[in-house]
């Protein structure tokens, strides 16, 4: 009696395991390329809206560009780093101007960003509590941000005016703390109107992103740090701001960014001239490329500014992660 044995091709093509097994890789393979593709639209645009003038900046910022080149730019001289010193030269006129917009937006950022993070966790850790009215008082809260900034930020030019706005009204009028209407829109208290309105429309943000970060606290730490003794000072300090860290290292981060980029409320609140006392560098900026009319400078002075920037996200991000324990990822 004699028995036949199969091929290996056979043994291979009945088994189901072996079938199933490049199926499988193509769908796994479908599954991990499916989310790029989808990605990939959002990618390309990306790269359009900032890549591409960040690349045609660069390259102005080594050329005499002038108003007398602006309709052909390509055919404008190369200057090579002369735009670069002449921006850092702080002994000369363009590079003191500089120095000194850069100190100013270094100030303003560190004190808005501080009062932000400060008033919007101090309402998120309020808003912990339950009491009737909370949710009306949450949306209230968030007004400032949800508001457009065009919108709110002429509305405080309004409040700010010296003759018949509503802050020299309840500060010169009623509560008389001043000896006369202050100019708020000029002089020295431009900075302060400045960094009032900044504040005023930050906070909310940063009131949102903490009041999120709260939810994932257990409450039972809090029961046990209560049944210690512990009082509501202590309970924030032990509890609520270490297990905040990872957020406030996020939340500090993106405010700072958005604070010293920011150019909608220094430019809606004073115009194209801005005072000196609140002269903020995205302003002197915009100043220096397009009412001066030298492109090629102001293509110098965002590079430097785009470089500070990423120097201090570096530093940031490094000195963050190095104090971050192992499990926190």
């Amino acid at each position: 009696m004699t028995t036949t044995v199969p091929a290996e091709a056979d043994v291979r093509k009945s088994s189901p395991g072996a079938a199933r097994g490049p199926r499988r890789r193509t769908g796994r393979v479908r599954k991990i390329g499916l989310p790029y593709l989808l990605l990939l639209p959002a990618l390309v645009l990306e790269l359009l809206v900032h890549l591409v003038p960040m690349v045609i900046g660069i390259v102005m910022s080594f050329k005499e560009l002038t108003q007398f080149y602006i309709r052909d730019w390509g055919t404008a001289p190369w200057a090579g780093l002369d735009n670069y010193k002449m921006s850092v030269d702080f002994n000369a006129p363009v590079g003191e101007a500089l120095l000194h917009s850069f100190l100013v937006t270094v100030a303003f950022t560190l004190l808005s960003v501080g009062l932000c993070w400060a008033i919007g966790t101090a309402a998120a850790i309020y808003m912990q509590d339950t009491f009737r009215g909370r949710g009306i008082l949450r949306a209230l809260f968030l007004i400032p941000y949800a508001l457009p900034v065009y919108a709110a930020v002429i509305t405080w030019v309004f409040m700010f005016q010296h003759d018949n706005g509503l802050v020299n009204h309840v500060l010169h009028d009623q509560l008389g703390v001043t000896d006369k209407p202050s100019f708020w829109l000029i002089g020295d208290n431009s900075f302060w109107a400045l960094l009032t309105v900044s504040v005023w429309k930050g906070w909310p943000f940063a009131f949102l992103i903490v009041m999120a970060g709260l939810q994932n606290i257990p409450r039972e730490l809090y029961e046990a740090a209560a049944l210690d003794g512990a009082g509501m000072l202590q309970q924030i300090r032990r509890i609520t701001l270490p297990s905040l860290r990872p957020v406030n290292q996020v939340l500090v981060l993106v405010l700072f960014l958005w604070t010293f980029n920011d150019f909608n409320t220094p430019y809606v609140l004073f115009g194209k001239a801005a005072p000196e006392a609140a002269d903020l560098i995205s302003v002197h900026i915009y100043q220096a490329s397009f009412v001066t009319w030298n492109f090629g400078s102001g293509s110098a002075m965002s590079v430097l500014l785009l470089l500070f920037l990423l120097a201090v996200t570096g530093v940031y991000l490094a000195v963050t992660s190095r104090g971050r324990r192992p499990e926190d990822g």
